[in-house]
This record gives structure tokens, C-alpha cells and sequence, in this order.
């Protein structure tokens, strides 16, 4: 395997809200369609890496308990933590150092009440 997560969801009550809340903290836009039943809002990607996407249907409630996704923070994750208050979340835990073999990590609560991590090297 070369990931092993292929694909990640991240439930959203107000697809509207939730997209505007992860264009501005991430500084890209985000595609919204309807599949399946789902409002999706298609987070942005480069290349063949792994993706994810915003969803807001009945099987798809946020919470800021359970597993916690870590999205690319770039070169260094201050820049999109830095955004997070300003778009409507809450940083939680700040940049906080794992190693110097691991990098660093943040916490923050999303616009629908995820919780949610950056990871960066610097």
C-alpha cells in the first residue's frame, strides 16, 4: 500500500459555510456538487496524492470527538492556523513541536464543530 488512507470526509452541516470556512483557511477554492444523496465540497488537491472532501448528509455528523484528520499545513502550518479564528473556528491547541524528526502539529475547531489538525515540518 502506498497510503494507507485513500480518502477522508469531514462531516458539514452547512456545506456553504463549511466550504467558505476551508477556502479561506487552506487560500483555495473548493468544488460543490451533489453525489449520491451528499452535498460535497471537494477540498483542493495537487497531483495524485490523497484527497477529501466537506459532506453534509444524514450519515455525516460533525463532532469534536473520534478520529482526527491532519491536513497538509504547507512549509509551516502557522500560515493557514493562522486564518482559522479569523474564518470562523477556534485553534485549540497551538503549534505545538512532535520532534525534529516528525515536525510540528496544531488543533482547531472547524465551522461545524470538527476537530481537526495541521501537520508541517517547520
Amino acid at each position: 500500500m502506498a497510503n494507507v488512507i485513500n480518502w477522508f470526509e469531514i462531516p458539514a452541516e452547512n456545506i456553504d459555510r463549511a466550504s467558505k470556512f476551508y477556502s479561506e483557511v487552506l487560500g483555495g477554492e473548493l468544488n460543490i456538487m451533489d453525489m449520491m444523496g451528499m452535498q460535497m465540497a471537494f477540498l483542493p488537491m495537487e497531483g495524485e496524492g490523497v484527497g477529501g472532501a466537506l459532506v453534509r448528509s444524514e450519515m455525516h455528523k460533525p463532532s469534536a470527538e473520534g478520529a482526527v484528520v491532519y491536513l497538509n499545513g504547507g512549509e509551516d502550518l502557522t500560515t493557514p492556523l493562522s486564518r482559522v479564528e479569523k474564518a470562523g473556528g477556534k485553534v485549540v491547541m497551538p503549534k505545538t513541536k512532535i520532534s525534529d524528526e516528525y515536525g510540528y502539529m496544531a488543533f482547531f475547531i472547524d465551522s461545524e464543530g470538527n476537530k481537526i489538525a495541521f501537520h508541517s515540518m517547520k
